[in-house]
């Protein structure tokens, strides 16, 4: 097979064809100081570019010097008297910070004769030739464009360290400059990658951390993330990018291994012989400290530490910003975001897996040393890279090991791997793991081997009733150690799920499974069913295991005859049995017990086979009365969705007990009273108890949270004992409750109301006293589908002051009234389908959102209320019904279809009203585009509408774009603060689509049929335009640089596999082109001569 080299290393190969570009007004220093240079470089062994040396007779210039550009190490611009006289030098000067700025490299520009503040200001004789330029070009819209480039590069230049020649010997000067430039080149490269897929994006994107904020002062970044993410490797490749625009660099590898042992101070003698180039020899970590802050704190210097895990290493390497000179920067790797936040660092990337085309590109040249793979590949290829699950280490492993293998031998391997994680793998993983408390490392092995894919609140109470309440504590560190990854609701900030890698997870599997290799009932966990069974069946179980967690429904499990599987299992915490079916009973359970856990399974489980199912009801209630007596420790109970479970008896064994569920216990008839006074009980759920007729009081001072919904016969709600100012939240929905009991204003604390098609529930006036102390803290109210009349709902807004979010949806009254605009702290009111809803008089002054959806009734003059300019600009997101109304005329820009574009400058515009049309009776979803880059899912724009499918009618959608939200979600908003302040043009798209089901499959199509307005509310300063809503670059060859974009949304709609290299070799040369047109337009009197 043939050997290649992939076309994605050519960025980090660093073999350049030139050390030294020279860029130089020929008929000013050719022939007296460019000349002296160009000879004294070339005498000490530098390779130098000059344009008349090194173009072959019968070149055409441009094509030639744009390849000498793009093959040079270090620029140095001459600036002359009479440089921006040049046409040609000016358009050479934008390819070489072009350069500069995506490429990484060194700009050393030399005023000769000049001074630098002409060039950086466009003064002097320099202010004279750009307006001479601009004399000429005032016509012609292409060639201002070009001007405007012209002068950025001109600043850009000026801006950076140089020479500045002065009176005195010239060949000194030259000697200065020629040192400089051996000291650069002398400086060899890291070794990146052999073969560095996808790193040029994210080198691109860590420099723009780097250039936030001023040029001058010390920036620090972080990079974190899991271990085989490449952050090491991306961390050397950004060392070679910018090593050369600083004074003194330093990478120092490995910092986690090889400061142990002491070596700590080894290191600190490193840093100072890689930046210094002197030996030092230091007495202690302590003595080096202020030894560098004292040598480094005037160098300008690039510092990378690779892999810290300590705060001891930060302190000792780099203490902070005032140990670095002016322009500095710091990068620091680790797998711990903490640490960064520890040390002040507030600029930090995390860095991201290789997925898709880009891993199969590595994968393809591990594996096969070339990116052409036969076709017969492509299936195991496609499940190594699933396998690999998004780490470059993986793939890079893998696809060493199958080299040269056979599609049979690919396909054992990764059968093997997927059973036993490969050693390699599984060490550089478990560092993160080490480095944990050993309480820290018992909850990382609860999630990883029982909870992952689980909801944060299906396991949230199991880890608390293990570890208390500083379990939040330890999820943060496991997070912050990139071992899971938390994500929380956007409105709250709680958590919502708490994921891990596929490999973190067998990584913590394989902890446990390292315990004891060959008997798992000598580990601390079981979760795996053949396990289990082995050890249940054989009576294996010992006192070292703590968590059982089962589910498994396909299969009927065996255990020991005589049923005392668990009996030897003391230390046994938490038993999740999920829809199993045993066919022995479930004895002998150990005391130790904090959580059980039956779900689907309570039948014959836990009692003989042999008993017939009408003597199982009674024998249930014995053994429980006797059953619950052992366990005091037992803090979480749940028997949901038990068929078999009719009563449940005296509980009052249990009052250690802080979680009680049996959810959807279809036959459960009777509550023993017992229940009512769990005095630590927190949580009490029977919903979906259809059958249950009375719930017994309630003294539990310590309740938070209750849960009678769908309880359908209930008649009732229970009475109340005492004062609950714990009780936050209730759900009541869909029950045969017909008032609530005078006992109920003992809920003077309550949080969250949710009353759900209780249609039958009555308030009476009488009550009015005990519903005012109830409501008056409530801040989320549900009355979905309560038959509220227009008599009953100015009481219930009077009782509500505090109300933040109110759901009247599916109600039968016919008006919001005035009073609604006394509710200030109501931010969302949700009317769906209130399809007797005429009038809405009154509108809260904080309203953030409001959905009308389905209110077919909603009069003219309350349409036009919701569309009216006031109402919109204040940021309200609605939608309604919206029949034959237009748009209205303050949207300044309408468009018909599923698009429409504006364009904006100089600031992120913050006030941007967006009204939708669909022309169609699905909901609509957003998709959001800023220079091409696709932001993430919008759907929050449209919130509450995504609750339906099909609409009954057609519908409006107004909501406000938060434009600079979604730049920053982005992390694209330094690289649009610099468009901002070249004053260049930001293209940003709405792209609209329907939600369609094709064959049962999801799709999307296109609202083509869509009326779209925006509206831009301009600030009372700004007289100029700097929102337009045409393409500013229409009928123009634009050669700025945001040309070097990626491409726009139509381009990436279509699935091509092109490596990341040739498209950044494809935007270049659409650039290059467009300039060489412009550029051979020149005279030949411009060139060099």
């Amino acid at each position: 097979m043939a050997m290649q080299s992939p076309p994605s290393s050519s960025s980090f190969s660093y073999a350049f064809t030139y050390q030294v570009f020279l860029s130089f007004r020929g008929t000013d220093t050719r022939h007296g100081f460019t000349g002296n240079l160009y000879k004294a470089l070339t005498d000490k062994g530098i390779k130098t570019f000059i344009d008349d040396n090194d173009l072959q007779r019968g070149d055409e210039i441009t094509p030639s010097l744009l390849k000498a550009i793009e093959e040079s190490r270090i620029f140095i611009p001459v600036f002359s008297i009479n440089y921006a006289t040049s046409k040609f030098c000016l358009d050479e000067l934008v390819h070489i910070i072009h350069c500069y700025k995506t490429e990484g490299r060194l700009v050393l520009p030399v005023f000769f004769g000049v001074d630098p503040t002409n060039v950086r200001h466009h003064t002097g004789r320099y202010g004279e030739a750009l307006a001479g330029h601009e004399k000429r070009f005032q016509n012609d819209k292409n060639n201002m464009e070009r001007l405007h480039q012209w002068k950025l590069a001109l600043t850009q230049a000026a801006n950076l360290s140089g020479y500045h020649s002065s009176h005195g010997y010239e060949y000194k000067f030259i000697g200065d400059i020629v040192k400089y430039i051996s000291n650069k080149i002398s400086r060899q490269p890291l070794h990146v990658a052999n073969y560095p897929v996808g790193l040029q994006s994210r080198v691109q994107h860590v420099k723009s951390l780097l250039d936030e904020g001023s040029d001058d002062g010390v920036h620090m970044v972080g990079l974190y993330g899991t271990g085989g993410l490449g952050k090491s490797t991306l961390g050397k490749a950004i060392y070679n990018f910018i090593s050369d625009q600083f004074e003194c660099s330093c990478f120092l590898e490995n910092v986690r291994e090889n400061s142990a042992s002491n070596k700590l101070k080894h290191l600190q003698e490193e840093l100072l012989l890689k930046t210094l180039q002197q030996k030092t020899k230091l007495g202690s970590v302590s003595e080096g400290i202020p030894y560098i802050k004292e040598r480094l704190h005037t160098k300008k210097t690039l510092l990378i530490l690779d892999d810290v895990d300590d705060m001891k290493q930060l302190h000792a390497l780099a203490g902070g910003p005032d140990w670095f000179g002016r322009g500095s920067r710091v990068i620091i790797t680790t797998r711990d975001k903490h640490l960064l936040r520890s040390h002040g660092i507030k600029s930090t990337h995390e860095v991201k897996g290789l997925y898709g085309t880009e891993a199969l590109e590595l994968l393809r040249w591990m594996a096969f040393k070339n990116n052409k793979v036969p076709s017969s590949y492509e299936d195991v290829l496609n499940r190594a890279v699933s396998y690999a699950s998004g780490l470059p280490l993986v793939l890079e492993i893998v696809g060493s090991n199958l080299f040269g293998k056979t599609i049979e031998e690919w396909k054992g391997t990764l059968d093997g791997y997927e059973k036993i994680p490969n050693k390699k793998i599984h060490e550089i993983l478990k560092v993160s793991y080490d480095a944990l408390e050993e309480e820290q490392q018992s909850v990382f092995l609860d999630i990883a081997c029982c909870f992952k894919g689980c909801g944060w609140k299906e396991f949230e109470d199991i880890l608390r009733a293990h570890y208390g309440h500083c379990i939040k504590h330890h999820l943060g560190v496991l997070a912050e150690k990139s071992l899971v990854k938390i994500s929380s609701t956007s409105y709250s900030g709680s958590i919502n799920h708490v994921t891990l890698h596929d490999f973190i997870e067998d990584m913590g599997k394989e902890v446990v499974r390292q315990e004891s290799p060959k008997e798992p009932g000598e580990r601390s966990r079981l979760w795996c069913q053949d396990d289990i069974v082995n050890v249940l069946k054989e009576n294996t179980g010992t006192r070292k295991i703590e968590m059982i967690y089962m589910n498994f429904p396909s299969e009927e499990f065996v255990i020991d005859k005589k049923g005392k599987a668990f009996k030897k299992m003391t230390r046994l915490k938490t038993l999740i049995i999920e829809n199993v079916h045993f066919s022995k009973g479930l004895k002998y359970l150990p005391s130790s017990l904090r959580v059980l856990k039956l779900r689907g399974c309570l039948s014959e489980s836990l009692l003989s086979c042999s008993l017939s199912k009408c003597l199982i009801f009674n024998l249930f209630i014995c053994f429980f009365l006797v059953f619950m007596q052992k366990f005091q420790n037992m803090k979480i109970l749940t028997l949901d969705r038990c068929e078999y479970l009719t009563h449940i008896p005296d509980v009052s064994g249990l009052q250690n007990l802080e979680k009680f569920s049996f959810e959807y216990c279809e036959n459960l008839i009777t509550i023993h009273n017992s229940i009512g006074h769990l005095n630590k009980l927190e949580r009490l759920s029977a919903n979906g108890c259809s059958k249950l007729e009375r719930f017994p009081p309630l003294g539990l001072a310590s309740l938070n949270e209750l849960n009678i919904s769908y309880c359908e016969s209930l008649k009732s709600f229970p009475k109340l004992l005492c004062k609950m100012t714990n009780m936050k939240t209730i759900w009541l929905q869909k029950t045969s409750i017909r008032e609530l009991p005078s006992s109920f204003q003992n809920l003077n604390e309550l949080f969250q109301l949710t009353l759900w098609e209780c249609g039958m529930l009555r308030f009476p006036k009488q009550n009015d006293q005990m519903y005012s102390i109830v409501f008056s803290k409530v801040t989320n109210l549900v009355l979905n589908n309560c038959k509220l009349s227009d008599e009953c709902l100015p009481i219930f807004l009077k009782w509500c002051v505090n109300v933040k979010l109110l759901d009247l949806s599916r109600n039968n009254f016919k008006l919001i009234p005035e009073c609604l605009s006394e509710c200030h702290l109501l931010n969302n009111l949700i009317l769906d389908n209130c399809k007797s809803l005429e009038e809405i008089r009154g509108i809260a002054p904080n309203l953030e959102r409001l959905s009308a959806m389905g209110c077919k009734s909603l009069s003219s003059s309350s349409r036009r209320m919701l569309l009216s300019q006031k109402l919109n600009e204040a940021g309200c997101i609605i939608s309604f019904p919206n029949f034959s109304d237009g748009i209205p005329d303050w949207f300044e820009h309408q468009s018909r279809g599923d698009t429409i574009s504006f364009w904006f400058r100089k600031k992120i515009p913050s006030n941007i009203s967006v009204i939708l049309f669909p022309g169609c009776m699905s909901t609509p979803q957003l998709c959001l585009f800023v220079n091409g880059y696709k932001c993430f899912p919008c759907n929050y724009l449209l919130w509450g509408f995504v609750l339906f499918e099909i609409l009954e009618s057609e519908h409006s959608f107004l909501f406000n774009l938060k434009l600079e939200e979604e730049i920053t979600h982005l992390c694209r908003l330094s690289e649009m603060d610099e468009a901002i302040l070249r004053n260049e043009w930001i293209h940003v798209e709405l792209n609209f689509v329907k939600n369609v089901w094709n064959k049962s499959i999801h799709v999307t199509e296109k609202l083509s049929s869509a009326q779209i307005g925006i509206h831009v509310r301009m600030e009372k300063s700004n007289a100029e335009e700097n929102v337009i809503f045409t393409d500013p670059h229409r009928g123009c060859r634009n050669t700025s640089l945001s040309q070097f974009e990626p491409p726009l949304k139509k381009q990436r709609l279509v699935e091509v596999v092109v490596s990341e290299t040739e498209i950044w070799q494809q935007q270049y040369l659409a650039l290059v082109s467009g300039m060489q047109n412009l550029v051979l337009t020149e005279t030949k009197e411009e060139h060099h001569c």
